[in-house]
């Protein structure tokens, strides 16, 4: 489906953004680059920047005018920071990614056009106006001008978690450890018992546990672990620090002891 949606990236003069366009495309998984007459392409600069996504470079299709990069699209989202005399619908980059995948998943899907204009100056009024909607990103009004490779970035992250959602994939990604298997398992109702028994007979060696005056102290410890719930891997520390522990205070005892 992403196949479908191109970047259209309008006159750009510096080589470095069409190469960090690319990285940012390929990163969130578009393939289709489309470039309205460029100053200086193709270039070292941009493939240097591109960091990898040299294919996107590769297969990217230069034009002469906007009007034939946009020539099959059925949908074309113009990006734009101004304000303009026409008013003109007006979207967030959430709002566009939306109505984008939409678009692609109706009975009329066919080519989608996401264009951004000048680093300088960005799109004309009459460009514009080839646009359905206008997409606004909503930045900081004292400092609102963003780099050419960050608003393609924006965009098309906006696209890959909307259509993430949209297929019920997860976005984001569970950290995996070695031992995840053991991880996953939570101690059981035994181990706790286990474990309870042992901490209160380190506390009373370490002298913190009076056990003729407990008050509420293993009380208190037994509803902070369960609320934790500790899993197998976790317990195993536990009780390995209150070993390490019983064996510091023989050592320190015996010492005592020889003197």
């Amino acid at each position: 489906m992403f196949d479908k949606i191109r970047v259209v990236l309008v006159n750009t003069s510096h080589p470095g953004n069409i190469g960090g366009a690319a990285r940012a495309m390929k990163n969130m998984g578009l393939n289709q680059l489309v470039l309205v007459d460029p100053q200086r392409f193709p270039d070292p600069e941009a493939n240097s920047r591109a960091s990898g996504a040299d294919d996107v470079l590769a297969n990217a299709h230069v034009v002469a005018t906007l009007e034939e990069a946009l020539a099959d699209c059925v949908l074309v989202m113009g990006t734009s920071a101004r304000d303009r005399r026409i008013p003109w619908p007006v979207v967030d980059p959430r709002e566009a990614a939306d109505k984008v995948l939409d678009q692609l998943e109706g009975t009329a899907a066919g080519p989608v056009a996401l264009v951004f204009g000048r680093e300088d100056s960005g799109l004309t009024s009459e460009e514009l106006q080839r646009c359905q909607f206008h997409v606004h990103i909503p930045s900081n009004p004292d400092f609102s001008s963003l780099n050419l490779a960050t608003a393609v970035q924006v965009l098309a992250y906006e696209l890959r978690m909307q259509s993430l959602q949209r297929q019920g994939q997860p976005t984001k990604m569970q950290k995996v450890e070695t031992t995840a298997l053991d991880n996953e398992v939570p101690a059981t109702a035994e181990q706790m018992e286990q474990f309870y028994a042992h901490l209160q007979q380190v506390l009373v060696e370490i002298g913190f546990l009076d056990p003729q005056h407990p008050r509420k102290l293993m009380p208190r410890l037994r509803r902070l672990f369960g609320r934790i719930h500790p899993n197998v891997v976790e317990m195993n520390i536990l009780r390995g620090i209150l070993t390490e522990t019983q064996k510091t205070i023989g050592v320190q005892a015996s010492g005592a002891r020889r003197r």
